[in-house]
């Protein structure tokens, strides 16, 4: 629901707002409805807001309790803030009706443990005016980023990476490990890295405080457990006991707002079960929203035949858009642009393009984001479940990496091949105790590692570009704690998915809940071709990659002359991949 940003001296330097305000310009789209400043001493606060709770100006950030010397920016949501505020009132006076002012009162009750009661999704900052202590934490599942960099003696913080780098003094030269996982995990670099080694960003579910002197603690404070429950459930207990669990989710994310809350309807299984789960919960007028593209050879760039049935089954005011491949292409820098971090997958524009549209409707929608990883959807999930032989670590690589790391040498220039940085943290992932079978410790790495940062970051980074915020109900941390526990047999039933499909049946159209597994298809990112193959030659053939000397020419050149022959396991494009990285580095002024 925000833009946050913050600046940190760890002597007695008082900031001047300078940087403050070069951040705050780059994080105007998050927040397009209020910008406020606080300073104190050697800190200084920003934020801009998206006002979605409390729509007052007692609600501005940063809020300030004199009464308690706290100080906070917040950005995200909390979906239990009036079960806290009612068991704070007893020894607190609230001013505001909304969330933020929560979080200062359960700080000043409960210290860093406040983040253990929180649902919801956020990044936020407190800073106690007495001890000079700074407080920072993100949420379970990652939905909101935190980005900071420290230089000397001062630390900065925000919620994207560009505010870092307009606020200036960042090191940006690239970080090998962060590039390995890049080009290996298509383009998830886990937590705390980035692709810049000045830049890093705060865990899921973890909180940084900083003293005054600069001492800083990291500290988790929420663990998945993939483990069996006792006694054991049946798989119809387990379908009720999802089904009552997702019900709650939607209907969190639906009654905490002062707007109204629309539906991303991609035609899948997963929104459209958002929808009924809607409808089931007595809602009435509901606004969903579908984008479609061209259609290649291959591949069809729509699926309004799937998404058009549910929006009539449950009457809902259904927007569709329809977005021709030379709009596609013509607004590709403006979609990078907002990348914090470079992001391969296809329907990063897509979600930009489509988030356009919807802005000029609603403030909030759901979106299915994450449904695919915390139940098992995807294809490659049943493929390392049949592998017998071999070690976690070699199960996983088989049908998940982009290319393996001789490949990844063959690549970059011979500066940069490095080690197997990415095999050696997915194996030490994948052996984390707490998970009873190989599938649920590849199913907890996917949902508290991998989903973060490529669908969560995406959405969130192309839905707030314009002011809109989305809301994941799949990613429920309670949702997805029961599911962890589940067999992985009964998720991978039915082809993946299996539960979900036995929810939605009788909710949903069979032809949505039998179809084939889509995906948000924008196929002209996928199988490269005529303009813009040529606008990926141009990127990679520019004086800036030339000099930058990262790629080897001779793989550029083998991509170059049959792009749709060289598709990563998970069919990806490796062309757009060496492209989209250069590319957002060039946007970026790098």
């Amino acid at each position: 629901m925000c833009g946050i940003c913050g600046e940190l001296y760890f002597d007695d330097t008082r900031p001047d707002l300078t940087s403050v305000r070069a951040m705050l310009d780059r994080l105007q789209r998050r927040g397009p409805d209020h910008e406020g400043t606080y300073s104190d001493g050697p800190l200084a606060f920003g934020h801009r807001r998206l006002s979605i709770l409390d729509l007052s100006e007692r609600a501005h950030q940063p809020m300030v309790d004199p009464e308690l010397g706290l100080v906070v920016v917040f950005n995200g949501t909390l979906y239990n803030f009036r079960e806290l505020r009612a068991e704070l009132e007893g020894r607190y006076r609230f001013f505001s009706n909304g969330d933020t002012e929560v979080i200062l009162k359960a700080y000043d009750a409960w210290g860093a443990d406040c983040v253990r009661r929180f649902h919801g999704m956020f990044a936020f900052a407190v800073w106690d005016l007495q001890e000079r202590r700074l407080f920072m934490a993100r949420d379970r599942m990652g939905i909101k980023p935190l980005y900071y960099s420290q230089s000397g003696r001062r630390l900065r913080f925000a919620s994207n990476l560009q505010a870092l780098l307009a606020a200036g003094d960042v090191d940006t030269t690239l970080d090998p490990v962060a590039l390995h996982h890049q080009f290996t995990l298509h383009g998830v670099v886990p937590a705390p890295r980035t692709v810049l080694r000045g830049v890093r960003k705060l865990p899921p579910a973890h909180t940084l405080t900083v003293e005054r002197d600069g001492r800083t603690r990291m500290e988790r404070y929420w663990h998945l457990e993939a483990t069996r429950p006792q006694p054991p459930l049946d798989a119809g207990e387990w379908t009720r006991a999802v089904h009552d669990a997702l019900r709650r989710a939607v209907e969190r994310r639906l009654q905490v707002a002062d707007v109204p809350v629309g539906v991303l309807l991609s035609g899948g299984l997963d929104s459209s079960l958002l929808v009924a789960l809607l409808a089931e919960s007595g809602v009435r007028d509901l606004q969903t929203f579908t984008v479609g593209f061209e259609d290649q050879p291959e591949e069809k760039g729509s699926e309004f035949e799937y998404s058009d049935p549910v929006a009539e089954r449950y009457a809902t005011r259904h927007h569709r858009f329809h977005v021709p491949n030379d709009q596609v292409l013509g607004r590709l820098p403006e979609a990078v642009d907002q990348m914090a971090e470079p992001m391969v997958a296809q329907d990063a524009v897509a979600f930009y393009l489509l988030s356009e549209q919807v802005s000029r409707h609603v403030k909030v929608v759901q979106s299915g984001q994450g449904a695919d990883e915390v139940f098992a959807g995807y294809f490659w999930y049943p493929r390392m479940a049949a592998e017998t032989g071999g070690s976690p670590l070699e199960r996983f690589r088989k049908h998940y990496f982009d290319r393996d790391h001789e490949e990844f040498a063959r690549m970059l220039s011979p500066e940069w091949a490095g080690e197997d940085y990415t095999g050696a943290f997915i194996a030490s992932a994948l052996e984390e105790s707490g998970a009873d079978t190989f599938l649920d410790a590849v199913l907890r790495l996917d949902v508290t590692t991998l989903v973060v940062d490529d669908p969560v970051k995406r959405v969130d980074n192309m839905t707030m570009a314009w002011g809109l915020e989305a809301r994941v109900p799949f990613l429920d941390h309670e949702l997805v704690e029961l599911a962890a526990r589940m067999p992985p047999e009964l998720k991978l039933d039915q082809g993946g998915k299996g539960v979900l499909k036995s929810i939605a049946r009788g909710l949903v159209p069979d032809a949505v809940i039998d179809r084939p597994k889509g995906y948000f298809p924008l196929p002209a990112l996928k199988y490269v071709r005529g303009p813009f193959l040529e606008f990926m030659r141009d990127i990679l053939d520019s004086r800036a990659c030339r000099e930058r000397g990262l790629y080897r020419r001779e793989y550029v050149e083998a991509l170059l002359a049959e792009p749709e022959r060289h598709l990563t396991r998970i069919q990806g494009s490796k062309l757009w991949h060496l492209a989209l990285l250069e590319f957002w580095l060039q946007r970026q002024g790098i």
